[in-house]
């Protein structure tokens, strides 16, 4: 008499069972349930329906004709590569070791995959902080310390994210071709699943786990040799910056498959907009650290420029290590003359112009190897200029200088726009309901004075408000459970009404 069909779905990382009766006839019934078998039937007697029985020969002549039609179709199908697919109930079961794209663990270890992701693009401008000033021997020199800590910390990020590449490989993807109802169905072919991997996003990850700037650092560190440190610098603000795109663009996948699953990567107001001031800061980070390369940058191309026109100096001599080179002595001699009358801050005459460098230069974060004080200083003038657009920033003509506070401009109002943007409509929501309290009591005042009511039934319509306010806190109760199926209205009426019917006596 009713056609149960049962389907089970996953929202929001938990399992939900539907059930939906259909009222169909007997015989559309029977024939259904034969069907739903995946056996064909029909060139056999159906017994219990009153039909009149065929000639044995025929249905079995027509039998052998229908099973080789299979076979052909199955061949067809190997041949031209259909996807195996599964509903999500029947994944559980299956003896493939294949996860759910929606499943409640999976989305817990995209929102930890999401979080170690910008915490590695937050670890990659530490290496711009590894060139440092020796003011005392005049020369440029690399942090050993830092170096060692930044390609370990950046090592097991990585590592950690090839889980997430070895992950991908064994997650079912929905058929496109099933999204007409519903979840659709799960593809479960680990062929096919690795080729649409491969074929999409594999390229990017690969791209952004290379080890390049740990190989350069690595490479440094065993040398040990001052001619070293130019094309260090020079190697890993190339290899860095070049990682960054993919890098961020590794992000793209991973908050578009929390957004299909949970909807949201953070599920309060609060976690929304803490969510998006880590980017906002990430940012400011990002300006701060480029801002101290080319800072050490623009201060080493002083120092050449001041050795080449000595001409009793080397470009060797400025790098730390080099002390071993003949001539050195007699370049120890005039060294402090030299660099200090050429490239001095303070000094207002100099043709050299640091411009907007010459902040850093004179606070001395140059020279330091406190990297915590370096750090906090660098974030701050990053996120300073960031807010303001780089409104305050007075360029020299250098190219590059003028180029990247045109950067910091562009950056600024778009992180205006984006970030700063959802954390007023994260923040907005929390009050949204109190807002929408307040105009609804100024339109009932405004009405009862407009009506001339008397002050007692005023008071009445005021205890209403705020009795309705406090049972439901602003939301439309109504609105919700109407939009809701029978059964789940059913049971929702039954809890919240049950205990108040049993306390009614039966007389």
């Amino acid at each position: 008499m009713f056609e149960c069909g049962f389907k089970s779905q996953y929202i929001g990382g938990q399992r939900e069972k539907f059930v939906r009766l259909d009222e169909l006839e007997s015989t559309l019934s029977t024939t259904a349930g034969m069907k739903r078998c995946k056996f064909n039937l029909e060139g056999l007697p159906l017994p219990f329906t009153g039909r009149s029985k065929k000639n044995p020969s025929k249905s079995f002549r027509y039998g052998v004709k229908k099973g080789s039609d299979g076979l052909i179709t199955f061949g067809r199908s190997l041949r031209t590569g259909v996807t195996r697919a599964v509903f999500p109930e029947d994944l559980k079961v299956s003896d493939k070791r294949i996860f759910d794209p929606q499943d409640k663990s999976l989305l817990l270890w995209n929102r930890l995959f999401v979080i170690s992701c910008i915490f590695a693009v937050s670890i990659d401008p530490f290496f711009f902080y590894l060139p440092v000033f020796n003011h005392k021997s005049y020369c440029l020199g690399m942090d050993t310390k830092l170096a060692v800590t930044t390609t370990t910390l950046r090592t097991v990020i990585d590592m950690f994210y090839l889980f997430r590449m070895a992950l991908q490989f064994r997650t079912a993807f929905i058929a496109p071709s099933s999204r007409v109802f519903g979840r659709g169905e799960l593809v479960i072919d680990p062929h096919q699943i690795a080729m649409r991997y491969l074929q999409r996003y594999f390229v990017v990850d690969f791209l952004s786990i290379l080890p390049l700037p740990q190989i350069v650092v690595w490479k440094f560190l065993q040398r040990s040799k001052g001619s070293d440190v130019l094309e260090t610098k020079q190697i890993l603000l190339c290899t860095v910056c070049s990682q960054f795109i993919p890098r961020f663009v590794r992000l793209i996948p991973l908050t578009s498959e929390l957004k299909k699953t949970a909807g949201a990567f953070a599920e309060s107001a609060w976690a929304g907009a803490a969510y998006y001031l880590l980017w906002f800061m990430l940012s400011g980070q990002v300006t701060g650290a480029i801002w101290y390369l080319l800072a050490v940058e623009r201060n080493d191309t002083c120092w050449r420029e001041a050795c080449t026109r000595s001409r009793r100096c080397k470009i060797d001599y400025l790098y730390c290590g080099n002390k071993h080179m003949a001539g050195y002595d007699d370049w120890q001699a005039i060294r402090d003359q030299v660099l200090v009358t050429h490239c001095s801050v303070a000094d207002m005459t100099s043709r050299f112009k640091y411009g907007i460098y010459t902040q850093a230069i004179s606070s001395g974060i140059v020279e330091s190897r406190n990297f915590f004080s370096k750090f906090c200083y660098c974030l701050w003038w990053g996120m300073q200029n960031l807010s303001t657009l780089g409104q305050g920033l007075q360029t020299s003509t250098y190219p590059l200088e003028v180029l990247f506070s045109i950067g910091i401009g562009i950056a600024g109002l778009i992180l205006f726009a984006l970030l700063i943007g959802n954390i007023q409509t994260y923040l907005q929501s929390i009050t949204i309901r109190l807002e929408e309290m307040r105009i609804k009591r100024r339109d009932s005042e405004q009405w009862m004075h407009h009506r001339l009511l008397p002050q007692e039934l005023r008071e009445k319509v005021r205890r209403y408000n705020q009795y309705k306010w406090l049972e439901t806190r602003g939301v439309d109760e109504e609105s919700i459970v109407q939009s809701l199926p029978k059964d789940l209205r059913r049971d929702i009426k039954r809890h919240l009404c049950l205990n108040l019917v049993r306390r009614v006596r039966i007389t």
